[in-house]
């Protein structure tokens, strides 16, 4: 039983399932990228993610595809490849943190001149708005900063004000107001 096992494992050679799984996750991480892209409207970037992806997939598939009776191995490795490129992808997603986020903070009137300055000093564009919440009047914060900041500013307010409460959504589209035109060269 077990040699059976072993030879099951060991039908195809190391580096031919090393070149599947690798390019397979890479493959599947750039057709993430590639899907996010075009859903934040950065067609270009997405087509030219589209034409790697394809050559990838077509020397990828054809290897597996060719002799997978006589070694399902590569079927398994080609699967296994799909999976951690899943992964791999939105990991890469959140590290270039593509795209607009809108961040609404509700803060105590109090802090709202200090939180708002440091805001501002910070180079984000705020927009105030007076509030009255259960028991105290309010200040509601409105930010529409790039993906990538959303950390910071979340953590510049709490550092400001901890009682603060905090949403952010993501944002299909801006226009005009106090928000950067890097997106249009992309596109």
């Amino acid at each position: 039983m077990w040699e059976n096992i072993w030879n099951f494992i060991t039908s195809v050679p190391l580096w031919e399932v090393a070149l599947i799984f690798f390019a397979k996750v890479i493959e599947v991480a750039i057709s993430t990228l590639r899907i996010i892209y075009i859903n934040k409207g950065y067609r270009k970037l997405g087509s030219i993610l589209s034409l790697v992806e394809i050559f990838l997939w077509i020397f990828i598939a054809s290897r597996v595809i060719i002799g997978v009776q006589e070694t399902p191995m590569k079927g398994i490795i080609y699967g296994l490849g799909f999976a951690a490129g899943v992964y791999l992808g939105s990991i890469l997603e959140s590290y270039l943190a593509v795209g607009k986020i809108y961040i609404q903070a509700i803060i105590m009137r109090e802090e709202a001149s200090k939180v708002v300055n440091e805001l501002r000093d910070a180079g984000y564009g705020v927009t105030v708005v007076s509030a009255q919440g259960k028991i105290k009047s309010r200040k509601v914060l409105m930010i529409f900063a790039s993906r990538k900041n959303k950390d910071k500013i979340i953590d510049l307010i709490c550092k400001l004000d901890d009682d603060a409460l905090i949403t952010a959504n993501e944002v299909s589209m801006v226009k005009g107001g106090y928000a950067s035109s890097f997106r249009k060269l992309a596109k």
